[in-house]
């Protein structure tokens, strides 16, 4: 058995030939590169037992020779695919369970699955592949390009994968940075097989919210943390392709949600130990996070425009609902643009590179038990958010801004250690904590809902239709008045729920 570490990289045909033709490769590289292609079948049970347990088998035909690959276990963490393999060659196009240990196929493949697989798609594809000495480290890269097909459908391939033969994983991502200088792509969360089954399932991609997390107190701090921003990057992942090419406007929430859960966590791994790449790291996540939240006030100002029936019959109501989308589309673009994307890209690689590094030995010297860190990480934010709490004023929604801040590290901060606790002394907390933050955020786009009134009131454009906006001023101001009421409930219930932490 072998762990494969690769890294996966989602390329644009149009980029290949000058990806191929660039000198960087042929700097590194210790060999003339091996086109060749790839004819793979892929077996499952039929109610995909293997599939359920993460694992995936095949047959690969390469120069005339037949291999037999089984692929389970592992995990994915920013593009990075670690996995265990059990490969063999096998005489024909047909599998053999005679030429490894029978041992390991029993406990990997028991025989009642292995007598009831048969093949279920194909990829086909064409590879370039080199091995590439970087700054001592030796690593294959591959240029993938063809397609999976299943009886009825297909989906093309064209992909970059970096396997790492030798060295630090830290490596796969420096390399992943100099690629980034030549041609742009997006890191690839799901591998060749599990496009197959997504095709097979007609699977059609969704918005996906964050992974809820379960640890337990002698889980080691460094270990908690690094699970948390691993999770929390692979939420934002997992929405960046739709926000960035779709008009799902919930790809956009997500990803600001997983904006904000990140960087909870890296606030929590700055207490633990202080770094100055991770400060760096955080302030261009905050920076990020900044752009989403312009074009996310604007998707809740328009459907709170295109919902509010008060307004229907009004005339200007859908020039005003226009000029908002133009706004919206303008906020987008920045955020679109080749070079954001490309941006992006570069953020996640050099966030994982960090991952990969030796902060986490470092933080690992001194640090606390987790419930220990805990206790004292949420006593302090409980502290912070009750201060902001004694100073707000009742009848200035602008003034519940802070306290929204630190209602949302509190609850995030609070989510991801809540197993360490009683599921019964958290759960009421946790429901109270969260019905303050939703509703400071309610009342947070009411008061941006007006700023931005007062910016389409002042656009030319608009000066002969000034009346929906004193009308959608003038509803706002009866919501904020209600909110503030809610508001008050809600902090009234929160202060009676015991802390969980104490």
């Amino acid at each position: 058995m072998a762990i494969e570490t690769e890294l996966k990289l989602r390329i644009s045909p149009e980029y290949l030939n000058t990806l191929r033709r660039h000198p960087l490769f042929k700097t590194h590289q210790m060999d003339a590169p091996i086109n060749r292609r790839l004819h793979n079948i892929y077996f499952d049970t039929p109610n995909l037992q293997l599939h359920a347990r993460k694992m995936a088998l095949r047959l690969r035909r390469s120069h005339g020779q037949w291999l037999q690959t089984l692929k389970g276990g592992g995990s994915v963490k920013a593009g990075l695919h670690q996995r265990h393999e059990w490969e063999i060659p096998v005489p024909t196009a047909a599998l053999d369970f005679s030429r490894l240990e029978t041992a390991v196929w029993d406990e990997q493949l028991p025989p009642n699955i292995r007598s009831a697989l048969a093949p279920v798609f194909v990829t086909d594809f064409y590879r370039s592949s080199r091995i590439l000495d970087w700054h001592g480290a030796k690593i294959e890269l591959c240029i993938d390009h063809g397609e999976v097909k299943t009886a009825e459908h297909s989906f093309a391939i064209c992909e970059i994968e970096l396997e790492l033969k030798s060295g630090n994983p830290q490596q796969l991502f420096e390399l992943a940075i100099a690629i980034l200088e030549i041609v742009p792509f997006e890191l690839e969360l799901i591998n060749k097989a599990e496009r197959g089954y997504h095709l097979m399932s007609g699977h059609i991609e969704q918005p996906t919210k964050g992974e809820r997390l379960a640890f337990v107190p002698s889980n080691h701090l460094p270990d908690v943390l690094q699970t948390i921003i691993w999770s929390s990057m692979l939420h934002l992942q997992r929405n960046m392709h739709g926000a960035l090419h779709g008009d799902e406007i919930e790809y956009l929430h997500q990803m600001r949600i997983a904006l904000r859960r990140l960087r909870v966590a890296l606030h929590m791994a700055k207490a633990l130990h202080p770094d100055d790449t991770l400060s760096s790291l955080s302030q261009e996540i905050a920076t990020l996070g900044a752009v989403l939240g312009k074009i996310r006030e604007w998707d809740v100002f328009i459907t709170e425009l295109s919902q509010a029936s008060h307004l229907n019959e009004h005339p200007n109501v859908q020039v005003l609902l226009i000029h908002c989308m133009h706004r919206r589309a303008a906020c987008c673009a920045a955020l679109n643009g080749r070079g954001k994307a490309r941006a992006l890209q570069n953020l996640l690689l050099r966030l994982a590179h960090w991952m990969n590094g030796a902060y986490w030995l470092q933080a690992a010297e001194h640090a606390p038990s987790s419930h220990h860190f805990a206790n004292q990480y949420l006593k302090r934010l409980a502290k912070r958010y009750q201060h902001t709490a004694a100073h707000l004023d009742p009848h200035d929604s602008a003034s519940s801004h802070p306290l929204r801040i630190q209602a949302k590290k509190l609850r995030y901060a609070s989510e991801f250690f809540a197993t360490l606790y009683n599921k019964h002394d958290t759960h009421a907390y946790l429901t109270a904590l969260a019905e303050v933050q939703d509703i400071l955020g309610q009342i947070h786009d009411l008061v941006v809902a007006h700023h931005l009134l007062a910016d389409l009131a002042a656009d030319p454009a608009l000066s002969t239709h000034q009346s929906i906006i004193t009308s959608v001023n003038h509803q706002l101001d009866k919501k904020a008045i209600h909110k503030q009421k809610s508001l008050r409930k809600s902090l009234q219930h929160l202060d009676k729920q015991p802390e969980f932490w104490r």
